[in-house]
């Protein structure tokens, strides 16, 4: 069953993981100043693969030049799945949607093919498998909170709770020192809790970027 997304109204979007990675994503984007790149959340990544059967469809997509797609490096039914698994998958959901499919991760499609011009963008990044909050961690390592929190985690792994996910929960853990400790990754971005302008995020900076400097 396919589902309709609103009208197509710009011509450069970027397709995110959920509500909290469009928060961290329209942040970015407003932070470098991407005035034409419109960025929707398709819902989790078993939910993409009718999202895009039903963009496709929705008016006004005929229009959009630039797609690019971002998503965890890991499989929806096995977050310990392989990065590349992650990417046959989304080739797999573009090609069920009839649009153009990228070869290598954070490569254009050729805009002279037919449809728009198709990108993906695999978090962290290279062949590594991880997400966004693995990115994120890498915002404050080697800082004292760092240190703290390695220590914190020392202690739990020593104990019966094993920690199944250490990225996202360093993540949590540092947002636990910031004055609003309960937001969620997303709106911690939109209060400036993550330094947009870090190394760690130059792939993802230049992916953004490179969505919009590649309609000229």
């Amino acid at each position: 069953m396919t589902t309709k997304p609103e009208r197509v109204e710009h011509e450069i979007l970027l397709l995110v993981e959920g509500k909290d990675a469009r928060n961290f994503f329209d942040t970015l984007r407003e932070h470098l100043e991407l005035a034409d790149v419109r960025v929707r959340d398709f819902g989790g990544v078993g939910q993409l693969r009718p999202y895009l059967a039903g963009l496709v469809s929705a008016p006004g997509f005929r229009n959009v030049r630039r797609l690019g797609i971002v998503r965890d490096a890991e499989t929806s039914d096995d977050p310990a799945g392989t990065a590349e698994r992650a990417f046959q998958s989304m080739r797999s959901a573009l090609d069920n949607a009839g649009l153009p499919v990228p070869a290598r991760p954070a490569q254009f499609t050729d805009p002279d093919a037919g449809g728009p011009a198709v990108a993906v963008l695999m978090l962290p990044g290279g062949d590594r498998e991880g997400m966004l909050e693995t990115l994120l961690c890498e915002t404050f390592a080697g800082t004292a909170v760092d240190r703290c929190i390695a220590d914190f985690f020392r202690c739990v792994t020593n104990s019966d709770e094993p920690i199944r996910r250490p990225d996202k929960a360093r993540a949590h853990a540092y947002l636990a020192t910031k004055p609003d400790p309960h937001v969620s990754v997303g709106v911690a971005a939109r209060k400036g809790y993550w330094d947009l302008d870090h190394a760690a995020l130059d792939g993802v900076r230049g992916f953004l970027t490179s969505l919009e400097a590649r309609t000229a």
